[in-house]
């Protein structure tokens, strides 16, 4: 098991996917976030159901920074409950991991 960390959010449009990537990186809170647009979301909300288009930020980081980027998150992020969810990522070539941790030590 390594110590890198996955982690998925959703956002409302590009602009704030955007705004949110850049600031996790420049703030090493985060070694990388890829922009995955155009997704579909349908999920239930204050008892309704949703059917929206969202844009996906998948997030590498690692364990050690999560409890930070989380309250970063929820701090900047314009849903009133975001979605992190983060995934351990059980197998990282070591290169990769070197990377992630070397981006992400402040």
């Amino acid at each position: 098991m390594s110590d890198a960390l996955v982690i998925l959010c959703t956002c409302p449009d590009h602009a704030i996917a955007g705004r949110l990537a850049r600031s996790l990186v420049q703030q090493r809170l985060a070694a990388c976030v890829n922009i995955v647009p155009a997704i579909r979301s349908i999920y239930s909300w204050q008892g309704e159901l949703c059917d929206d288009k969202e844009v996906l930020l998948v997030i590498k980081t690692l364990q050690s920074r999560f409890a930070e980027l989380e309250a970063w998150l929820c701090e900047h992020h314009p849903y009133d409950v975001p979605e992190v969810v983060a995934i351990s990522a059980e197998h990282v070539s070591a290169d990769y991991l070197a990377w992630i941790a070397s981006s992400v030590t402040p």
